[in-house]
């Protein structure tokens, strides 16, 4: 479906400055070439303009504008995504939440926090913990990205494989429409059981069924302790093959994380630390972490953890023993996408599969990688099967847009399918995924998207171009 969308006019602009202010309406240069990027691989789609609403009301304003001029809008958080989410695709209005950026409450008696999209999630996080709540998702980007954007995304991150990801944290959603219209999701209850489940469709709809402009997360206690373990491995599917063994004995670490010895290697030297102790014959490392109120069951749980794992070919056992180490160790599993993107590894993929396959996932990728001449590196959250694969082919920085990478990666979809996966556990589609979604959706769930997308954005006007063409 080809829609003819318009460009902005003066009167347009003159418009958006009456809706925000003249000093939140951007059309300079910089700004343009600043909000023309996000962290995906090295991509550049140049808005007409970029608007920084304050209130819903400024946003239903805008919307009801673009809808009936029909002018693209593509939402923006942070700019940190990995999809080309937050891109103007199709040019148009940027709408950024930067401005949104208050928490509104923190309710202790019901367990309970009211925020605006714009927050950075890990000001959320201290803001939480500072009052003994626990909000337990946590990108890698957690530092920057925005709680908007990780609805967007419905993000994980380490902490998933115990606590579970943002969709099972959202209460309840104030929404802006395509039309203009503010809603409410749901409810500010644990259940909820009136009518379609409005509030977990748009967790993860990537902001283009409409813009989030209030959040009600649940929280829970904060547990008093946490111990860290890091266990290399000789061989790479040996780690693999550990992480499903773990949890079939009985275990549920608060943090599962496998990293692959050659991207170990790349951000130790970035940040220039030697916290991770590496020897010749390493090929990975595990990353285990335990929570909970007692230390005395943590230390016996990983003990039992390291007896398990002593059936492998592993090294020496490193325990880190106090805080600065802990954050020393979690410093450098956050920065390994950005350092092995500066060494060259510019096509990351976030595939997905049941733990128990990994060991078949990670066979797959370095045949792969043999087979059409690519370098690669793996890391990921392990513990929820969530691998993420980074890819240096000489030649080729971009997947989207280049024929060759995209055979590629259709085959390493194809293979992902097959364990039993899907193509993004935490990333989204976007638009660098969009072609493959037909490898993991069948046709007629695909319409069903189709259909739910013209239902609430009927000129389509709100991130065109994203996860499915229409």
């Amino acid at each position: 479906m080809q829609v003819e969308y318009k460009l902005l006019e003066a009167s347009h602009i003159r418009q958006l400055q009456t809706i925000v202010g003249e000093q939140y309406v951007f059309l300079d240069a910089e700004s343009l070439e600043h909000y023309a990027h996000d962290e995906t691989e090295n991509l550049h789609f140049k808005p007409e303009v970029v608007v920084k609403p304050r209130t819903p009301e400024e946003v239903s304003a805008i919307f009801k504008m673009c809808n009936q001029h029909k002018i693209p809008v593509t939402p923006r958080g942070a700019g940190t995504g990995l999809s080309g989410g937050a891109l103007a695709f199709r040019g148009g209005v940027v709408l950024s939440t930067e401005r949104m950026n208050q928490i509104l409450e923190i309710d202790q008696r019901n367990l309970q926090v009211t925020t605006e999209p714009g927050v950075i999630t890990e000001v959320l996080m201290n803001e939480v913990k500072a009052v003994g709540l626990f909000y337990p998702p946590d990108p890698s980007s957690r530092g920057s990205c925005f709680i908007g954007g990780n609805i967007a995304e419905n993000s994980g991150g380490p902490k998933a494989v115990k606590y579970g990801v943002v969709k099972d944290y959202v209460l309840n959603l104030e929404v802006v429409l395509p039309d203009g219209s503010i809603i409410w999701t749901g409810a500010n209850v644990l259940k909820n059981a009136t009518g379609y489940n409005l509030t977990q469709l748009m967790v993860g709809s990537e902001g283009t069924l409409g813009i989030v402009t209030k959040i009600v997360l649940r929280l829970i206690p904060l547990p008093k302790y946490d111990l860290l373990m890091l266990v290399p491995f000789r061989k790479l599917e040996e780690a693999g093959e550990a992480v499903s063994e773990i949890f079939r004995a009985g275990f549920v670490p608060s943090a599962l994380e496998l990293v692959e010895i050659d991207a170990l290697q790349i951000v130790s030297k970035m940040v220039d630390s030697s916290v991770v102790p590496v020897t010749p014959d390493t090929a990975a490392h595990l990353i285990i972490e335990v929570d909970g109120n007692d230390t005395e069951v943590l230390m016996k749980e990983m003990e039992a953890i390291g007896s398990l794992l002593t059936r492998y070919d592993i090294g020496e056992i490193y325990f880190a023993d106090d805080a600065q180490q802990k954050t020393e160790l979690w410093k450098l599993r956050r920065r390994v996408a950005e350092a092995v993107k500066l060494k060259g590894y510019t096509i990351e993929e976030d595939t997905v599969v049941p733990r128990a396959e990994l060991p078949s996932l990670i066979r797959g990728v370095k045949a792969l990688g043999k087979k059409h001449a690519f370098e690669v590196v793996c890391y990921g959250h392990a513990g929820d099967g969530n691998l993420h694969v980074r890819i240096h082919k000489e030649g080729t920085p971009n997947s989207y847009g280049d024929e060759a990478m995209a055979l590629i990666l259709r085959e390493l979809f194809e293979l992902v399918h097959s364990l039993g996966g899907t193509i993004s556990g935490e990333h989204g589609i976007g638009l660098i995924q969009k072609g493959f979604m037909p490898v993991v959706a069948q046709p007629a769930a695909l319409e069903l998207m189709r259909g739910i997308k013209r239902t609430f954005d009927p000129n389509l006007i709100l991130n065109p171009g994203k996860i499915f063409d229409l």
